[in-house]
């Protein structure tokens, strides 16, 4: 079973500035609740038990909103609200979960999964992007189910308009599985329209093989001075190592930007 996840949370938001000059971006409130717990819930609802944040120094606020403990003790002591009360023991109960990893330059995503390395403990764990929801389907449930059945790495797949891969990393199929599954051959980061090996792109779940520590140890930093997590899988999938696309049900939702940020506000308030 996968019991572990991981969330990168480092990154400034520099897209949502600026509500992000002064507030961690996975805190922002999407219809009157903080963006990180749906990911939270998500990975909750899918059998995790351990969740690792990987933040900054920059990031400490998201760490803060975890363990203000003295702040809700004092105003329940005043006041016997019972939203509040209610607040609280959701937030005690995420803080168990939760274990916190630093990263302080900004190496990008697989430089961050690497600062993990010694807090995972079983063969594959869960990543989630956090500007990536997906509501109204179990994104990582459904994958941890393909993971059991065809016993290899998952990674969330996502049909885009061809004239915006460059936008994306996209996915090259060796051969499909079934119609929500294939078996990747290659992932291509941000390819032009002619480069592009197909139009299924990369979307924020993955889980992953610990295997890919010792790739990301040796990998060198490459666009942008990035250490970036698809070329690590690349260089698993060239040795023979099984990495599925997922073709996921549910409704995705880009919170990384400010219209997508408005956007989901309202696809959510809907629900």
């Amino acid at each position: 079973m996968i019991k572990q996840a991981i969330i990168p949370l480092a990154g400034l938001g520099t897209r949502l500035l600026p509500l992000t000059s002064v507030f961690a971006k996975e805190l922002l409130p999407i219809n009157g609740k903080p963006a990180i717990e749906y990911i939270i819930e998500e990975c909750i609802e899918a059998g995790i038990k351990e969740i690792i944040f990987i933040i900054s120094k920059k990031k400490e606020i998201i760490k803060n909103y975890f363990h203000n403990d003295k702040f809700y003790k004092d105003i329940i002591s005043k006041k016997k609200d019972a939203r509040i009360i209610k607040e609280y023991r959701k937030i005690l109960r995420y803080k168990k979960m939760i274990k916190f990893v630093y990263q302080d330059k900004p190496l990008g995503t697989g430089d961050a999964v690497l600062k993990t390395k010694k807090f995972i403990k079983d063969k594959f764990f869960l990543m989630l992007l956090p500007d990536d929801l997906i509501i109204k389907k179990n994104c990582s449930r459904s994958m941890i189910k393909v993971h059991k059945k065809f016993k290899g790495s998952v990674m969330a797949s996502l049909k885009v308009n061809k004239k915006t891969v460059s936008r994306w990393g996209i996915y090259g199929i060796k051969k499909n599985i079934n119609k929500n599954n294939f078996i990747i051959k290659s992932v291509v980061e941000k390819p032009n329209i002619k480069q592009a090996p197909s139009n299924k792109a990369v979307i924020g779940r993955y889980i992953l093989p610990i295997s890919i520590f010792k790739k990301l140890k040796n990998l060198k930093p490459n666009k942008g001075g990035e250490i970036h997590i698809t070329d690590a899988i690349q260089l698993l999938i060239n040795d023979n190592v099984k990495f599925i696309g997922h073709n996921f049900l549910g409704k995705y939702l880009d919170c990384g930007t400010m219209n997508g940020y408005i956007k989901s506000s309202m696809e959510i308030s809907k629900l």
